[in-house]
């Protein structure tokens, strides 16, 4: 079993193993924190993000290179827009999405697509159907992270249905840790729309 799952990494570089563990750790921390609803969801993504950027494009992911690139904009974005006060009370706090939040949630997903696959083509990337998933997933993540910037519960939704399409596609292009390290996203973001649900009740 162990070297079924892990036999990719014996030619893997070992600086590229240790970045994409660095990664894992500060991405699961990450998601953690968001669970919890702690501003620091922010600079721990941005760490893990980061990182991504420069090993997906090694990996030729590029939709989720851009995806990782977008949300390290966005960290700074959220981080400013969790972080806004009035009289020392958050302005910024959990909701639900409005309908203009969801048709621009829409736009960002076909724009990102749309993107995303003249990028593919021009790099002429399209060689294999994770590349393909990846445009898709790529949509789903852009949106997920706008509504999450803006503190929206229904970011958990995009979140799982991203994180579980990203399980097999990650582990059929042979990086068993980030493969899993998706795994883990999708309990944890099951578990962050149920606590967030419970708060926007309260």
């Amino acid at each position: 079993m162990f070297e079924f799952l892990f036999s990719q990494y014996k030619n893997y570089p070992t600086h590229e193993i240790i970045l994409e563990l660095v990664a894992i750790f500060f991405g699961l921390l990450s998601v953690w924190l968001a669970k919890k609803n702690n501003i620091l969801v922010f600079p721990t993504g941005i760490i893990n993000t980061a990182i991504y950027v420069f090993l997906l494009w090694k990996w030729n992911l590029l939709g989720d290179m851009i995806i990782n690139f977008y949300y390290v904009i966005m960290s700074i974005y959220g981080w400013y827009h969790w972080s806004k006060k009035k009289n020392e009370t958050n302005q910024n706090k959990i909701g639900k999405s409005t309908k203009s939040e969801w048709l621009y949630s829409l736009y960002i997903f076909i724009t990102t697509i749309v993107l995303v696959i003249a990028v593919y083509l021009f790099f002429d990337k399209f060689t294999h159907w994770t590349s393909y998933v990846d445009t898709f997933v790529t949509g789903i993540f852009f949106s997920g992270m706008w509504l999450m910037a803006r503190r929206k519960i229904e970011n958990w939704l995009f979140w799982i249905v991203g994180d579980i399409i990203s399980i097999p596609m990650y582990f059929v292009k042979g990086y068993t840790f980030t493969s899993i390290q998706y795994l883990i996203f999708t309990i944890i973001a099951i578990y962050g729309y149920r606590e967030w649900k419970k708060k926007l009740q309260q």
